[in-house]
């Protein structure tokens, strides 16, 4: 499928660079001097964030930028720019990922301290289902049941995948239910994964390829499938989770990566993750003429029940030490018992 093949495509080149060259600009106006900025990122914007590229490129302060992008699992990538991957702008899937950066010296540790909290997108976890939705998945207790095959990237290297888990622990917390109870949901959980991947691209195109019954993903995968003609539906759970995606630009950039980061944030920038199906984080931006969605004329439904970071699991700080610590988080256990990680 064609999806399919663009989503190959695009993990053979993420452990490398890709040049980017975004045109733009009066063909008779002088050439500006030529820019490129290095943007490394989870995988999951890749399309996003070029079509920003492309409308940035058509503005006075992008016109001629180029772009050399890297894109893969989340922590892998914040890993691999500790260890020298050059970087303008980094695009991540949690704040623990720039904080690495932070601590290793590379980003200044304000970064999430303007009016988004360091956030530049955001989304929401779905279930995504096989058309017809053959196994009646409604919510999050059905994923439990005997027979029912789960897809969901690894903790370890993936940022969705800690934003799945936290959802689907938030299911039992955020609804009365004790640590105890959520572990409990979690061990039961992921002894119906089939499926692993290492990021959240990654787990869609093993779901696509006929993996599973079930695909725990960013509702803007979701919509970005069927924007490419994939066949799938998706279930928005009573209770999910508000995915917020954090963009820094790192101290040593090049000075326009914050221009770069200035049209990301604004209207013009949020209506391309809008486009892709990302939920806009600022007040005013155009969500109309969604493709791929149920209903364009509500493409971003309002969950019952919302939960956050900062509300229901005190920060990322907390959270990753509690859930995703590497010897002693508790989501880090339960998937260890499971002997489904790698």
């Amino acid at each position: 499928m064609k999806y399919r093949i663009k989503l190959t495509a695009a993990l053979a080149l993420a452990a490398g660079l890709v040049l980017s060259a975004c045109g733009g600009g009066n063909a008779n106006e002088p050439a500006a001097e030529s820019t490129t900025l290095s943007i490394v990122g989870f995988a999951v914007p890749e399309a996003a964030n070029k079509a920003i590229a492309t409308e940035w490129n058509k503005t006075a302060e992008g016109r001629g930028v180029k772009f050399q992008t890297s894109y893969g699992a989340s922590g892998d990538q914040s890993r691999a720019v500790v260890n020298g991957l050059k970087a303008d702008y980094v695009h991540f899937s949690v704040s623990s990922d720039v904080t690495r950066l932070v601590d290793a010296g590379l980003v200044d540790a304000s970064w999430n301290t303007g009016p988004t909290k360091g956030i530049v997108s955001s989304s929401i976890v779905v279930l995504a289902v096989r058309p017809g939705n053959p196994k009646n998945i409604k919510g999050w207790d059905d994923l439990i049941k005997p027979g029912i095959g789960i897809v969901t990237p690894n903790p370890a290297s993936s940022g969705a995948a800690r934003w799945n888990a936290l959802a689907a622990w938030g299911h039992i917390t955020a609804n009365g239910g004790t640590d105890a109870q959520a572990a409990e949901f979690l061990t039961k959980l992921f002894a119906n994964v089939v499926s692993l991947p290492g990021s959240g691209r990654d787990a869609t195109t093993s779901f696509l390829g006929g993996t599973g019954d079930v695909l725990l993903a960013y509702e803007n995968e979701a919509i970005l499938a069927t924007q490419s003609g994939e066949k799938l539906e998706w279930v928005v759970p009573d209770t999910t989770i508000l995915i917020e995606n954090p963009g820094a630009i790192l101290k040593n950039a090049n000075p326009k990566a914050q221009q770069w980061l200035n049209f990301v944030l604004s209207k013009d920038g949020q209506r391309q993750f809008a486009l892709k199906g990302f939920r806009p984080i600022v007040e005013g931006v155009s969500t109309s003429d969604i493709k791929g969605v149920p209903d364009p004329s509500k493409p971003f439904p309002t969950p019952k029940k919302l939960l956050t970071v900062a509300k229901d699991f005190q920060s990322w700080s907390a959270l990753s030490k509690k859930y995703f610590d590497e010897k002693e988080g508790l989501i880090v256990k339960i998937i260890a018992a499971s002997g489904k990680a790698k």
